[in-house]
């Protein structure tokens, strides 16, 4: 990977709209340090992870909108952490209580869970492998960032059914990246 490792951020960015390897070495780069950095805000490993996820999701659908020289990419990448930290505040006290009603555990990440999550190289985790319901519900919460009762209007679903599938998708995903660091 010679060239890309001594690339900056930012030709890291705008190389990632053609490669996907690109992608993978800027998150490599910045995974950890914001996951510290979101741990240290959301105070818990699983909000952090989710966190950490949403917004390598989101930067990966937002590399058309990233523009160098408007900001160095690291500022943009937290720029996009702060805004889910905020979306997530906003709308925690709800998904709270809606989880709560439906009966549904919090599911918890260990540090072996933070060290995967951390050492995935794959910063495009595949949703491929979700069965058809999942993968659409994650893709509408995660990537583009629909809140749930848009989400079940859209799929034709109640708003608990798709919390629900959401919450499944990414254990599912939880799953494969603990999976991964075991290899």
């Amino acid at each position: 990977m010679g060239i890309v490792d001594r690339s900056s951020d930012e030709a890291l960015l705008l190389a990632a709209r053609r490669d996907a390897e690109a992608f993978a070495e800027f998150y490599r780069r910045h995974a950890r340090p914001l996951a510290g950095y979101l741990l240290r805000r959301a105070g818990d490993a699983e909000a952090a992870a989710d966190l950490l996820a949403e917004t390598f999701a989101a930067a990966l659908t937002g590399l058309d909108r990233f523009d160098p020289g408007r900001g160095d990419a690291a500022a943009w990448l937290y720029g996009i952490a702060r805004h889910q930290l905020a979306r997530r505040a906003r709308r925690g006290v709800v998904e709270e209580r809606a989880r709560r009603r439906l009966g549904m555990e919090r599911l918890e990440l260990t540090d072996a869970d933070l060290r995967a999550i951390e050492a995935c190289d794959d910063a495009t985790i595949a949703l491929d492998g979700l069965p058809p319901d999942q993968r659409a519900a994650v893709h509408a919460r995660v990537v583009e960032e629909q809140d749930y009762p848009a989400i079940a209007a859209a799929s034709g679903s109640t708003e608990p059914a798709v919390r629900q599938r959401v919450s499944r998708g990414l254990a599912t995903l939880r799953d494969r990246l603990a999976r991964e660091e075991q290899r």
